[in-house]
């Protein structure tokens, strides 16, 4: 086919003299073809197609048909392969290693395999993802930073080359079934539009089925969901929670499984949302944990860090790190706010709780299906340490996103508007714990997610178990490995070897280090020599035990208090540590002045990975930190909706509330018209314009600890009116000037003392003629959707923000 065309558009350009001048390169292709064609050990995927078994005669008289048979390319009893991978958990939270939440699946499938102290991550969500499933470095796949912070800069797009294969892409061409469930936060945010493109969704990047959503985060009560590239709207139930949907949804499939398809081996990435942000749970399971923190998270770590050192989990000699001298102590809370911040925590460990518990559903459902002898479950227990993001303690975490200053006290006012603290973990907050319990997750290290110099950041648990492959051995292994390795350590186990080339792209080496070695000897000799990590101007780089590493200019418990610093940054400025880990497990000790020549080498090895690895500039996921006028976002300035128009995400959206706009509305109305209008954002922040028993009513949700209405006096009369919103906004975070008219006349007016500079959420979205999803609203909470009862001919949008 490629020759083909080749040879038409070669002749259509430059006749016989370009044929002549091409000829060369021609009979490179033909040959190159017959190569491929000739190759059958994977090495080139897809594999060449089987020849016909058939002999076709001249009539059909004289022909003979034998169906082909497909050879089998798999060694004799290749495994199911099940991933868990559980989100924004620390190495000190579940009670199977030390921690205080209850972790009775985990434990379970310890006992029934092999576990790993020296696991790690990349410090955050989307990077970590990528180089799971593609057993690549983060940045060399474009994932140095989560999606919603992609930048031009080769090693933070946030798109996964086709020159990096994932597993199941692979795996697929074996006769594997893969299907993905959860959260995913691997496509450009401004690629999850309904019109695509779909070849960055999970479906177009290997997997055959996928049940989830493709932000970093959503509601766990009324999640934004897509079912392969259709949008899905839950139900509305007090009793659904999306981390339950995700187990009957992956039964499920593996029923139809058994039922069409029950000889070929599949591939689950299972991933919840959970125990990200919102920590969104059933009040019965935050219960659960009262009065079990009411000490606070600096006793926390010394109960846990006594219990890891009791069960072996943290080698002998282990010293545990201080508090950071930025991180508030349990004793300065105020005691007012200490009920506050114990909920917070009691919520965390029930939805941590719960979320074990799930996986514990799927694998006795797998049981039952006689698939679980023969199935590898890898249960990475998190995808970065545990998240400091909630600051302060807060019932909106995107404030900390937005670098928005506020207090504890706004927030307990904001909370006693909405049920005080029993409505901490429901669907009016958007609760996340102080970062005080996530440091104390993070025991026995000294830092959280998002910092990737200290082990708290990037050291995760992972258990694997194995029936019929792996012999149950408590030893922890202390290899030192990384979410890299997984996917070689699955070809390994599977038999295949790592493509060269798949669909014409020509494969970027695979990173990652097979870890089977260590599935019968806890004692062997680690195989990993060298692993870079870097996140948001933190890096670090591990060498043959040593490790060596800088913090960086951004502090994940304080981000609105960093931003001065990230102005004035000067990477070459960064003090550097040193630690020798054959001593030293937690970092407790930084021997950097002692050994200069040392660190030298380090910082040197250091700067050639990530030039190697496309990690240049340093610090490029902080970019739209640094600049928000680069934030991925639309190209457009104007915009035509209407009552079809819903399902937009925010980060493809009309900058509603962030930027100057002006929209206006044609529609019809009957008396006392009711229903939303537009909305944008749901209940922890966002903007929504609507009508409520005629009256014309504007909302700003400022990330829930400020909300702004302005409300027409008179009723809108029935008949054919023309709506205009008129948004001023001087620049990003800056006071409103709203101007509410009907049929050119003002009708309303009102300042919103300051605006989300960035995102009101990661997976709402912009809706016409209802509000789906988490609502913007508590006015009309308990009457979402919401729908508006009249007719919307047309909404227009102008914006004057700058093109991208």
């Amino acid at each position: 086919m490629r020759s083909r065309f080749l040879l038409t558009a070669v002749f259509a350009l430059g006749g016989f003299s370009g044929w002549m001048a091409a000829s060369g390169r021609l009979a490179d292709l033909f040959t190159r073809e017959q190569t491929t064609a000739a190759k059958g050990d994977g090495s080139v995927l897809p594999f060449p197609p089987t020849p016909s078994a058939s002999v076709a005669g001249p009539t059909v008289r004289d022909s003979k048909m034998a169906w082909r048979k497909e050879p089998d390319r798999l060694k004799p009893g290749a495994p199911n392969v099940l991933i868990v991978l559980i989100d924004d958990v620390g190495f000190g939270t579940p009670d199977t290693f030390g921690g205080e939440c209850r972790t009775p699946t985990l434990t379970k499938l310890k006992a029934e395999g092999v576990c790993y102290n020296t696991f790690h991550t990349t410090s955050i969500c989307s990077p970590t993802r990528a180089a799971l499933l593609t057993g690549r470095n983060h940045h060399r796949v474009g994932n140095g930073t989560i999606a919603e912070r992609a930048s031009d800069f080769d090693g933070y797009t946030g798109t996964i080359p086709k020159t990096a294969a994932t597993v199941p892409e692979v795996l697929h061409h074996y006769g594997y079934r893969s299907a993905a469930f959860g959260k995913w936060h691997n496509t450009p945010a401004n690629q999850t539009t309904a019109m695509g493109p779909f070849d960055r969704w999970p479906t177009g990047h290997g997997f055959d089925h996928f049940y989830g959503f493709l932000a970093g985060e959503t509601s766990q009560w009324e999640p934004r969901l897509y079912e392969n590239v259709t949008p899905i709207e839950p139900p509305r139930s007090e009793k659904y929670h999306l981390t339950e949907d995700m187990v009957e949804k992956g039964l499920a499939w593996l029923k139809r499984h058994q039922a069409f398809a029950p000889d070929k081996p599949f591939f689950m990435y299972w991933a919840p949302g959970a125990a990200h942000g919102p920590h969104h749970i059933f009040k019965e399971w935050a219960d659960k944990y009262k009065g079990r923190f009411d000490d606070g998270w600096d006793k926390y770590r010394e109960r846990v860090f006594a219990r890891q050192t009791q069960l072996g989990w943290v080698p002998k000699g282990t010293k545990l790190t201080p508090r950071p001298d930025t991180l508030a102590a349990w004793d300065s809370i105020p005691e007012a706010e200490r009920p506050f911040q114990r909920r917070l925590m009691e919520v965390f460990a029930g939805f941590v709780e719960h979320t074990d518990a799930q996986v514990g559903k799927l694998v006795d459902g797998m049981e039952r299906l006689g698939l679980r002898e023969n199935t590898i479950i890898l249960y990475a227990w998190g995808d970065n340490g545990s998240s400091a993001e909630g600051q302060k303690g807060t019932v909106s975490e995107l404030l900390a996103q937005n670098n928005v200053p506020n207090t504890v006290q706004q927030q307990l006012a904001a909370l006693d508007r909405v049920g005080g603290v029993p409505a901490l973990g429901g669907p009016k907050v958007d609760s996340m714990y102080h970062a005080g319990w996530a440091w104390a997750g993070c025991t026995p290290f000294r830092s959280t997610k998002l910092v990737a110099a200290h082990f708290g950041g990037t050291r995760n648990p992972l258990v694997v178990t194995w029936p019929k492959g792996i012999k149950p051995d408590a030893a922890p292994r202390p290899q030192f490995h990384h979410v890299n390795d997984i996917a070689p350590t699955l070809y390994e186990v599977i038999g295949v070897r790592p493509p060269d080339e798949v669909n014409g792209f020509k494969q970027d080496p695979i990173d990652g280090v097979s870890f089977a070695y260590t599935f019968a000897d806890a004692t062997a000799a680690g195989r990993k020599r060298t692993q870079y990590f870097e996140n948001n101007g933190s890096r670090g780089v591990y060498h043959d035990g040593w490790f060596a590493g800088t913090f960086g200019p951004l502090v994940p418990w304080d981000t609105a208090g960093s931003a001065p610093t990230l102005k004035a940054w000067d990477a070459n400025q960064d003090v550097w540590e040193l630690y020798d880990l054959t001593n030293d497990f937690s970092q407790a000790n930084d021997v950097a002045a002692k050994e200069p020549a040392r660190l030298a080498a380090m910082k040197a090895l250091f700067l050639s990975e990530a030039k190697a690895n496309k990690a240049l500039p340093i610090g490029g996921g902080l970019w739209t930190r640094l600049h928000p006028e680069d934030a991925v976002g639309s190209p457009y300035t104007s915009w035509r909706f209407d009552a079809t128009s819903v399902r937009m995400p925010e980060f493809t959206a009309p900058p509603l509330g962030k930027r100057s706009t002006h929209v206006t509305a044609d529609v019809e109305v009957g008396k006392g018209a009711s229903g939303v209008l537009y909305a944008l954002g749901g209940a922890s922040g966002g903007v929504t314009l609507y009508m409520d028993k005629g009256q014309l009513v504007y909302e700003y949700n400022m990330l829930i600890i400020e909300r702004t209405t302005a409300r027409s006096d008179a009723k809108i009369a029935p008949g054919k009116h023309r709506i205009e919103v008129v948004e001023t906004i001087a620049r990003p975070g800056a006071p409103a000037d709203v101007v509410l008219k009907v049929d050119g006349k003002g009708v309303a007016k009102v300042t919103v003392k300051r605006t989300v500079p960035g995102a009101f959420t990661a997976s709402e979205t912009l809706d016409v003629g209802a509000d789906l999803g988490s609502p913007v609203s508590l006015e009309y909470f308990d009457r979402a959707p919401f729908k508006f009862d009249g007719t919307i001919e047309k909404i227009v949008v102008e914006s004057t923000a700058p093109v991208r």
